[in-house]
């Protein structure tokens, strides 16, 4: 969803992307407490929120998410997360972004685009599922399906907070902006993953989204949140398209959830 609609003048469009690249380095080092994050472009104001690259190749020295791992689910990715140790597998058909990738939402109209929440070496479904020009200014934005990654809970108190918060948020940001009566959140419930970690799941997900372009859906989001062997809380979180014929059926989003598991197992 656009995070503001202004009018502006073509080059002054370009210079706000340039600043958002910044911006996005910053912030995201701010949100994930991991130091310097490299090769995205935040274009959350002009295609649904997500984070694009600005190269396609991984900085030099950095590995791309899912090296050392080994998927449990036969034919499966497996995603790895560095600075969560969050691990999960994905269909073969997704895909695996570097360690230094981030995706975030903003608030609308927020100038300074501070993250409402994002994760961290993501895993994309068709990232070019929906192309569009929303600002009208000759370059394409793109809007992937479905996305899954993890992240560093510093702020929540217990997982089921951070189980309700993440997936209210992806909604709310992603797709029901600017109004937060159309999410519908669900309440956290106890969840055992495969490998045995126990945490707190929590699902929402939004209705009645009025499209302002060909990109605008619907959305859904589930996170489950758990601690790690050093009590911190950690998240998992998939958020996607609702509504649309290629939308991610829940039973897969629930098997790729049962995959989370713990770097070095």
């Amino acid at each position: 969803m656009p995070t503001q609609a202004v009018a502006v003048p073509a080059a002054d469009r370009r210079r706000r992307t340039t600043m958002t690249v910044v911006l996005g380095l910053l912030l995201v080092a701010a949100l994930f407490a991991a130091g310097a994050v490299g090769g995205l472009k935040a274009v959350g104001g002009e295609d649904g929120g997500h984070a694009s690259p600005v190269s396609s190749a991984p900085p030099t020295g950095q590995a791309r998410a899912g090296a050392g791992e080994q998927p449990t689910v036969p034919g499966w990715r497996t995603v790895t997360n560095p600075r969560t140790g969050v691990v999960f597998d994905v269909p073969p058909e997704w895909g695996r972004k570097p360690a230094s990738w981030a995706s975030y939402v903003v608030e609308d109209g927020d100038p300074e685009e501070k993250p409402l929440v994002g994760f961290s070496a993501p895993a994309v479904l068709k990232e070019k599922w929906c192309v569009s020009d929303v600002d009208v200014d000759g370059s394409s934005d793109e809007t992937w399906l479905a996305a899954a990654g993890s992240r560093t809970e510093r702020g929540a108190r217990t997982p089921q907070e951070a189980a309700r918060d993440n997936a209210s948020l992806w909604v709310y940001g992603g797709y029901a902006q600017p109004d937060r009566a159309k999410v519908t959140e669900g309440a956290a419930e106890p969840y055992t993953t495969a490998s045995g970690i126990r945490g707190s799941v929590a699902t929402a997900s939004s209705a009645g989204v009025e499209p302002e372009g060909k990109c605008d859906t619907d959305g859904t989001a589930t996170t489950f949140a758990f601690k790690n062997d050093k009590g911190d809380i950690v998240s998992w979180t998939f958020t996607g398209a609702k509504g649309v014929d290629e939308e991610v059926p829940d039973a897969t989003v629930r098997k790729i959830l049962s995959t989370v598991r713990l770097a070095g197992g």
